[in-house]
This record gives C-alpha cells, structure tokens and sequence, in this order.
C-alpha cells in the first residue's frame, strides 16, 4: 500500500506543449506507479491533446468546464463536469476542451502512452458543430 498526500511533494505545475495543442497545463497527483500515472489537467479553450492511445487503457474524471472526447473513426462526444470517460487500450483517441469553455480532468492512464500527429484544426473545429 502507498499513501500519496495531496499532490505529488515537491511537483510543480507543468506547461503542456509537445503533445498537446492550445495552452495546457498539468499537476501530477501521483507519480507513475506500477504503470499508473495520474495528473490533473487544465486546457484553455481551443486546447486539446494530439491523437495518442494508452496501452492498457485511460479513465477521465471532467471536474471543471466542458470539452469534447473522439475515438478516431467516431464523431467528437460532448464532456462536461461529474462525467466519467474510459478510454480501452489501444484505442487512439483526443480530448480537451471546447472553443469557448476551459475543461479540468483527473487523468489516469494505465501503461504506456504513445502519442502521434496533432488533430488537424479542421477536425477539432467539426466537433464545434
């Protein structure tokens, strides 16, 4: 058993850049742990994730604002606060928020993530209508 206090000790907050479009920021809540990693996220408006997968899956908890989820081949699914995501292993994927709310989520991913192209503007936008 482990007990982890608050945030992580020690962790600052984290701009987001490399993986992610738009301003994000995150703050771990525990640090990778028998292949769990969890992080609460924040994304400005207009911000989202690149296409990535989880290999052994990743459950999303909105805690503030709303935002938008899309499996590739899916259309984009409205999410908004005391919603709860899973997302399967493997299965490629975006999240983050909407073009006019900011969103907040508890991410835990299980595994490892592997992150790919940015979602085209084009694609993000079409989740706008």
């Amino acid at each position: 058993m482990k007990v982890f206090h608050g945030a992580v000790e020690g962790a600052i907050s984290e701009q987001r850049g490399a993986t992610f479009s738009g301003v994000v920021w995150a703050d771990p809540v525990m640090p990778t742990t028998d292949g769990v990693t969890i992080n609460n996220v924040s994304f400005n408006p207009g911000a989202r994730t690149f296409w990535h997968y989880h290999e052994q899956g990743q459950m999303l908890y909105v805690t503030a604002g709303s935002g938008w989820i899309c499996l590739e081949g899916s259309e984009p699914q409205v999410i908004r606060q005391g919603d709860t995501v899973w997302i399967g292993p493997n299965e490629r994927h975006w999240h983050g928020a909407n073009t006019r709310n900011f969103m907040v989520h508890t991410a835990t991913s299980i595994g490892k993530t592997v992150w790919q192209e940015a979602v085209a503007d084009v694609d993000y936008l079409r989740s706008a209508d």
